[in-house]
């Protein structure tokens, strides 16, 4: 279970500006919007959202409607190209079938934190004790 979101109220107002509107006008200016409450509170938003949206206009990026996808290959590594077809922007990100953001790996998590165990102390070698001292019990 997650912890307490900072800045509930504004969490749930980006999520109706992302909402898909049928007009790409407003929905470019729903988009906007979003990214300047976003920056001006400074919230972390998920990448799945932030690959949706056009860095240059702010429209929303639905394949096959305002942007194009398409498979490269380059020196062995597969790519997705995205290409807005407002401003003609595009984004390229890595398609690999093993990658995992960071926030999807099982050590992100809150939950999975707590069970680690705390590490032990390394001991000190730029200090050492000496051999005429006793060494303390802990």
């Amino acid at each position: 279970m997650a912890g307490p979101v900072k800045d509930r109220e504004a969490f749930q107002r980006l999520s109706f500006l992302y909402q898909d509107p049928t007009n790409q006008a407003l929905a470019r200016f729903y988009c906007h919007t979003e990214r300047t409450i976003a920056k001006r509170l400074v919230l972390r938003r998920d990448p799945s959202v932030k690959r949706t949206l056009c860095r240059g206009c702010s429209s929303l990026l639905i394949p096959g409607l305002t942007c194009t996808q398409r498979q490269r290959r380059c020196r062995g590594q597969r790519w997705t190209v995205q290409t807005c077809l407002t401003c003609q922007r595009s984004q390229r990100f890595l398609n690999d079938p093993d990658h995992l953001l960071w926030g999807d790996r099982p050590e992100a998590q809150l939950g999975s934190q707590a069970d680690l165990k705390p590490r032990q102390p390394l001991p000190n070698a730029a200090h050492p004790v000496p051999a005429h001292l006793p060494e303390e019990k802990v």
